[in-house]
């Protein structure tokens, strides 16, 4: 498979593209299929939510033992 037959997510319109359409910084990538560009993007959001409340967690943890 080519580079012209990969798919692509950009990140600025939210639409999967195939082959590299849109700047390398609004693309993630690639990936063998159309779906698998979309499924890349909620996994990443999901991700990046999960990491966010972890850090909310810890940083409220970390608060709650080091108080004076």
């Amino acid at each position: 498979m080519n580079e012209e037959e990969k798919w692509y997510f950009n990140t600025e319109t939210g639409e999967a593209e195939l082959g590299k359409v849109s700047p390398l910084e609004q693309r993630m990538g690639p990936y063998a299929s159309r779906e698998q560009a979309q499924e890349a993007w909620k996994i990443a959001k999901k991700r990046n939510e999960q990491w966010d409340e972890d850090e909310r967690r810890w940083k409220a943890g970390w608060d709650e033992g080091h108080r004076d």
